[in-house]
């Protein structure tokens, strides 16, 4: 492994201009809170800016940022950067006694602010500076973050700042609406076939194999639309075991999948159907799995040794590490199977939304879930993710340095 590139920050506004690259879009109405570790940046955490009567008592507010940066046990100082049109204002209509409690409960916590700024959307300005010498009124202009040195490093190194989640489509469509009524049309009958082997333990290996070689493919591989298996692939989705095996081998192994399908019993002895499967990929291709993932039931019950169970991967326990290069090859083909819309397209955006939440991205995950809950109402999955994702849950791995999603490479400021 070479060692990881460095990105120096050298002024304010190359902090400001990380912080849409860190995100995938440029905030507005947010505070962005980040971790320094000596003079590194760490985790860098978004939340909505309070409601009028959360600013006047700003407290729990405080206590809440203070919680998520915690989970950074190196960190030793902070930043915050309030993106508002309203930072200039004094008053009740202001964030002044918000940054105080702030800087009060971070300082207690061993994590002061060593800096904080109001970015609006033509002006910037330092949080804590009146001099007029260095920061007049209204401020600085907003195109000086975007003239930074280190944004013009992050486009050049392939990093964009897209539209807001909210904003964004729910897919990219992989070819015309001929191609996506072909897939429709091969879902249904594969479905067909795949409903009367829902208990066979042959079709699930048949549909995992497909994924994992799918999934493993070389990276940078384009993904080359085909009617028949992308059918095949939204068929298996619309089965709930085996859309959570999928994303279970993803995140933690192939022997992980299984064990957790044995533990909700979804085989059948009865069910004797050969297995069926698209051409385009053989079933079970693909490099064998290691056995180190996860398992079995939501009671938290260790099925064997070295496999731990269901719950804990879906929270981001186990593994200690998860695949995030499979991971993040398994995102990029549920987009593509999104958008042929419908129920599969419901579970496609769920599983993004566990993966986005999983990479600590909650507002794409928000933004996924409820996309799939728009597409088919009561999709029971994305109803409880997007539960944990307003409840400000984090995941497990999101929280530990050493286990979390890295979207430019460890250590890349």
């Amino acid at each position: 492994m070479t060692p990881p590139e460095h990105l120096t920050v050298r002024s304010p506004q190359d902090v400001l201009g990380f912080i849409p690259h860190s995100l995938g879009y440029w905030p507005s109405a947010s505070l962005v809170a980040m971790t320094l570790q000596g003079k590194r940046l760490g985790a860098t955490l978004r939340l909505d800016l309070p409601a009028p009567e959360v600013l006047a008592q700003p407290a729990a507010f405080a206590r809440t940022v203070c919680a998520y940066l915690e989970a950074d046990q190196h960190a030793d100082g902070s930043l915050l950067a309030l993106f508002t049109n309203n930072g200039w204002l004094a008053g009740p209509d202001g964030y002044g006694s918000l940054l105080a409690e702030l800087q009060w409960t971070l300082d207690h916590a061993g994590m002061p602010v060593r800096d904080a700024w109001y970015v609006g959307s033509e002006y910037w300005r330092d949080a804590f500076c009146a001099d007029p010498a260095c920061c007049p009124f209204p401020g600085r202009p907003v195109q000086e973050i975007r003239d930074s040195t280190l944004n013009a490093e992050m486009v050049y190194r392939g990093s964009s700042v897209g539209p807001p989640p909210h904003e964004q489509p729910a897919a990219v469509l992989p070819g015309s609406s001929l191609h996506c009524a072909a897939v429709r049309e091969a879902e249904e009958a594969w479905s067909a076939e795949l409903d009367l082997r829902r208990g066979s333990r042959g079709q699930f290996d048949a549909v995992l194999g497909l994924w994992t070689a799918l999934i493993n493919r070389p990276p940078g591989e384009p993904w080359l639309p085909e009617a028949d298996r992308d059918g095949f692939l939204r068929a298996t989705l619309l089965v709930p075991g085996w859309r959570d095996a999928v994303l279970m081998m993803a995140a933690a192994g192939r022997r992980a999948a299984e064990a957790g399908a044995e533990q909700f019993a979804i085989f059948r002895d009865e069910c004797r159907l050969d297995p069926v499967a698209p051409p385009a990929g053989p079933p079970g291709a693909g490099p064998a799995e290691e056995v180190a993932g996860l398992g079995g039931g939501v009671s938290g019950r260790v099925l064997e040794v070295g496999v731990p169970c269901y719950g804990d991967v879906l929270m981001g326990i186990q593994p200690a590490v998860p695949d995030w290069e499979r991971l993040d090859a398994l995102d990029l083909v549920l987009q593509q199977l999104a958008a042929a819309g419908g129920p599969a397209a419901a579970a496609s955006l769920t599983g993004r939304g566990w993966i986005a939440w999983c990479r600590g991205r909650g507002s794409f995950s928000a933004a996924h879930l409820a996309q799939a809950l728009e597409i088919e109402p009561g999709y029971r999955l994305a109803e409880l993710l997007l539960e944990m994702v307003h409840r400000g849950t984090i995941c497990g791995w999101a929280a530990r340095k050493e286990a979390a999603w890295q979207k430019f490479g460890p250590d890349a400021a």
